[in-house]
């Protein structure tokens, strides 16, 4: 065995050996022009010179100092030279141009070190033979945490459907006789579909965890190379492996980095690739019949796998990860929050109901930001305030130190006032949380409604009104202002793509019951970008054109009908910057009943202690307005 050293040892032996001489002699020699040289001669400078047949001179000096110069053609074929150099008492020799290092009368160590680099090639060559190109490019694989995870399926929170989905894994590993007695072939392959960040390589060590058997780690694209074969032999490897120890877990991370349909446009000329793939199918279902072999991977992108590799025999099973819903969002927070001083106002379902969308790995980094702002603060509580904060610049970015100009600022007031304005008339809207104007990322306020549960389902009302709270702001901003401007545009775009959804895929449009989904292999399948024709598309487009102008037209009804209200919550967001939904609800009712002072009815704030009873406080003014 060679040590590590050597062969970076030896690159650098061969430079110097390649310029160190050049380098080391050009330094010490000092060129002379040819009339410099002839000075020097006559003022008996020169102590001996060497001549060359193409006319080079090399010689020293009477100082001792080396010197090289060119002569001239024309001198050496006349005595002009020589009898300057034997006037001066000059001792002179000559030698033959390009010939070898022996005409030249080298040593036999010059002899060694121009043969050294050939010598160094033929040795490196010789070690990598020696070695094999399989060896020097093994397998990227890993076999993690001393060759069996210690996570377990209570270290994954919430997820209970998926954890029962891949539990028959962990059965078959941990009695495959059971199954063989039966004659039943256990499961050869898995696949986790779901978001970025939804917990799925922490299921899949989960799984090995629970079954306590090895755990082979890899991600798909460390099996793609520039050498043709070398990811096909990284597969066999891998399962070579995996085969030595078995029963055990292969796992491959991003799988549709090497499962990607095969011989389609833009991607039929990567040949490595796909003999990758055909490798993997042929391990997974080939030739062998050893199933005690379990593959899991994972993807967020199902729909340009290869259809080979999700046929039976190989992903046997699909298991969904989605985003959490509220339950496992709390549940996660308790998890991610257990060594963590929180205090008491922290509310672990207010605040996973307030997080609606986000994913396991967002969740984690909400608790992190919060606990660094407590750290800021020189505090090792973590209090509610940390929590929203934190929300706050996951959801919007970064709060902004530079200060809004005065007609800014209450323009801005004048659209979130009229977004929570209408969000609170709406029967079916989600419950307004909080109003704010301070900037942030892009963002120059913000009004946040809270869902009170988790909707699977949306009815055509609930959609109707998200539209038209969408539009609110521009609205508010017409009504009071009298003109619009360009803080609508990520309103107006929202709400653009949520009409065209309602007629293209759901159906909720005068264009009747049908249906164009967006095909996300259509491209990849060579298809047409829209399966229907320009005239569909005029009434797609007239449709979408007149939901936009409807909500628009019902959002300036309910504004212009609650004027006071509206300009109630903009006074009040000039005043405080943050104003809570609560007291949105409480000026709109205060308005409503002429009731400026006094508590609120028991009706009202039963209905905000409980927003999911069928009884909003504005449903009928809703509806008469809206009709």
């Amino acid at each position: 065995m060679w040590p590590r050293w050597a062969l970076p040892f030896g690159v650098v032996l061969l430079l110097l050996l390649s310029f160190g001489p050049g380098l080391l002699g050009s330094q010490g020699t000092e060129h002379l022009s040819y009339s410099t040289f002839l000075s020097d001669v006559r003022h008996h400078d020169v102590s001996s010179v060497a001549v060359g047949s193409q006319g080079q001179v090399t010689g020293v000096l009477t100082s001792g100092k080396d010197f090289v110069t060119q002569a001239p053609v024309w001198a050496l074929t006349t005595t002009d030279l020589s009898h300057q150099l034997e006037q001066a008492g000059v001792h002179v020799s000559a030698f033959q141009q390009g010939g070898s290092l022996f005409q030249q009368g080298g040593s036999l160590a010059q002899v060694v070190a121009s043969f050294l680099p050939m010598l160094l090639l033929i040795g490196a060559m010789v070690w990598m033979g020696r070695r094999g190109l399989a060896s020097t490019f093994r397998t990227k694989a890993k076999v993690s945490d001393a060759e069996r995870p210690h996570t377990t399926f209570d270290d994954v929170a919430g997820y209970d459907g998926a954890k029962e989905e891949v539990r028959e894994v962990v059965d078959f590993l941990q009695h495959p006789d059971r199954y063989l007695e039966t004659g039943a072939r256990g499961p050869r392959g898995v696949l986790l579909v779901g978001p970025p960040g939804t917990g799925k390589t922490l299921l899949a060590r989960a799984v090995a965890g629970e079954a306590n058997v090895p755990f082979y780690a890899a991600t798909g694209s460390s099996f793609v190379e520039i050498f043709a074969g070398l990811g096909a032999s990284r597969v066999r490897d891998l399962f070579a492996q995996a085969r030595a120890s078995a029963p055990a877990i292969v796992f491959i991370d991003e799988i549709d980095a090497i499962g990607g349909r095969r011989g389609v446009a833009g991607i039929a000329g990567n040949d490595e690739r796909e003999q990758t793939l055909n490798q993997l199918l042929a391990e997974m279902d080939g030739f062998t019949q050893n199933t005690s072999v379990v593959v899991l991977a994972n993807t967020n992108r199902p729909e340009i796998l290869d259809p080979a590799l999700l046929r039976p025999g190989r992903f046997d099973r699909q298991v969904t990860v989605p985003l959490p819903a509220l339950a496992d969002r709390e549940r996660i927070l308790a998890v991610h929050t257990r060594d963590k001083h929180l205090s008491a106002d922290v509310d672990l379902h207010a605040l996973a109901r307030g997080t609606p969308g986000f994913s396991g790995a967002d969740l984690a980094n909400l608790v992190n930001e919060a606990a660094l702002r407590a750290a800021r603060a020189n505090r090792r509580t973590i209090r509610a305030a940390d929590f929203d904060a934190a929300r706050d610049r996951l959801i919007l970015g970064r709060p902004e130190t530079s200060a809004l100009l005065p007609d800014e600022r209450r323009r801005v007031a004048v659209h979130e006032s009229g977004h929570a304005v209408v969000a609170a008339l709406s029967p079916t809207a989600d419950p307004v949380a909080k109003i704010t104007i301070l900037p942030a990322g892009t963002a120059l306020g913000a009004t946040h409604q809270l869902p009170v549960d988790e909707r699977r389902l949306y009815s055509e009302q609930y959609l109707t009104d998200l539209l038209t709270v969408r539009l609110a702001g521009r609205a508010a901003e017409l009504v009071v202002l009298g003109q619009a401007s360009t803080g609508a545009a990520d309103d107006l775009a929202g709400a653009t793509q949520l009409a065209q959804r309602m007629v293209l895929e759901y159906g909720l449009s005068r264009l009747g019951p049908v249906a164009y989904p967006p095909s996300p292999t259509s491209r990849l399948d060579g298809g047409p970008d829209r399966p229907y024709a320009d005239d569909t598309q005029r009434r797609v487009d007239a449709e979408v054109t007149r939901l936009l102008n409807e909500a628009d037209e019902r959002a300036a009804a309910l504004l212009a009908g609650h004027r006071s209200a509206l300009d109630k919550v903009t006074h009040l967001l000039l005043e405080t910057e943050t104003v809570d939904g609560a007291i949105v609800y409480d000026i709109l009712h205060r308005v409503a009943t002429g009731s400026p002072e006094g508590p609120v009815p028991s009706g009202f704030a039963a209905w905000l202690a409980d927003p999911s009873s069928d009884t909003h406080p504005f449903r009928d003014t809703t509806s008469r307005r809206i009709q």
